[in-house]
């Protein structure tokens, strides 16, 4: 999801941060006694991992305290791991990333995609999980190729990674929405043909709203000639996902790429996948693009990207 808003959007999203913390926990509600071994990851709050989130369900939602859904439990996992207390603090995607940008939090989640050009404003962990190319479709419509898209209305949200692709495709009309609700309200309604959203909105949206009659398809991604042609196309491909934290905050970085890495081996993360409907071997299994994107940019050149397959 690159996603990318107004400096006013913004400096304002910064702003409700700010509220949002200052109405939070403070310093009389920090945990006690936290270890060393903890207190050296570098948090803002010993013993506290303050998170950025958007209400973006079923990758997060915030119920009571807690962070729910795919993102919030691999999250809540690795903080239970590493002896942290997850404190969430709700705001939009632009607040999400000039948190982390002015380290106002710790880290933000959600689905966010890694990016040579965001990675240079902050760092990303190891991918919790890839997100195939998913198409929110009417039933009885079939889209397989980009060359399918052609002339069509194509709605995606305002900022997420598809905007490029979409204004790249001949003939295509962008429609971009402050949420997914209007993507998939303009889909049911037949004004718009195809909805770019990450797929598991698009299966809970199946599931909740079955009036619309939408199916999800998977975009064959497209050619190393038709990404050459039109680079914008390398947005169709998957991506890889990443939580995503300020450049200062290596050793949280690490700490937590570690516990992503243990539970690719030890089967946890399959397990949350599949709870929230996904697929682990398109969601746990990069592409080869995917898999090598990172070398010499933010990971050394003999990195390997956490597969299940590898994993085995």
């Amino acid at each position: 999801m690159t996603r990318v808003r107004s400096l006013l959007s913004a400096l304002s999203a910064v702003l409700l941060i700010s509220t949002v913390a200052a109405c939070g926990s403070g310093g009389d509600d920090a945990p006690k006694n936290v270890s060393a071994k903890t207190a050296a990851l570098g948090t803002l709050t010993p013993g506290v991992i303050k998170v950025a989130v958007q209400p973006y369900a079923p990758y997060t939602s915030v119920k009571g305290d807690k962070i729910v859904g795919l993102d919030g439990d691999i999250l809540n996992y690795a903080a239970k791991q590493l002896g942290l207390q997850v404190e969430p603090e709700v705001t939009d995607f632009a607040g999400m990333l000039a948190g982390v940008q002015s380290r106002r939090v710790d880290i933000t989640i959600g689905g966010v995609a890694w990016s040579a050009d965001r990675q240079k404003q902050g760092l990303f962990t190891d991918p919790p999980y890839y997100s195939p190319p998913a198409m929110a479709v009417r039933s009885g419509k079939t889209y397989r190729t980009v060359d399918d898209l052609k002339g069509l209305d194509l709605g995606t949200v305002e900022g997420y990674v598809w905007v490029k692709s979409i204004q790249s495709v001949p003939g295509a009309e962008l429609h971009a929405y402050p949420d997914a609700n209007g993507v998939f309200d303009d889909l049911g309604a037949g004004r718009v043909d195809v909805g770019f959203l990450d797929p598991l909105l698009i299966i809970a949206a199946q599931k909740e709203r079955p009036e619309l009659k939408i199916k999800t398809e998977y975009l064959t991604p497209p050619t190393a000639a038709q990404v050459k042609a039109k680079p914008a196309y390398a947005y169709f491909q998957p991506y890889q996902t990443g939580f995503y934290l300020p450049k200062k905050a290596t050793k949280l970085e690490q700490a937590i790429s570690a516990q992503i890495d243990a539970m690719y081996a030890n089967g946890e993360m399959a397990k949350l996948v599949k709870k929230y409907g996904g697929d682990p071997e398109q969601f746990l299994e990069p592409a080869a693009d995917v898999a090598t994107a990172r070398r010499g940019v933010d990971r050394p050149e003999n990195w390997t990207a956490p597969s299940v397959a590898a994993s085995q």
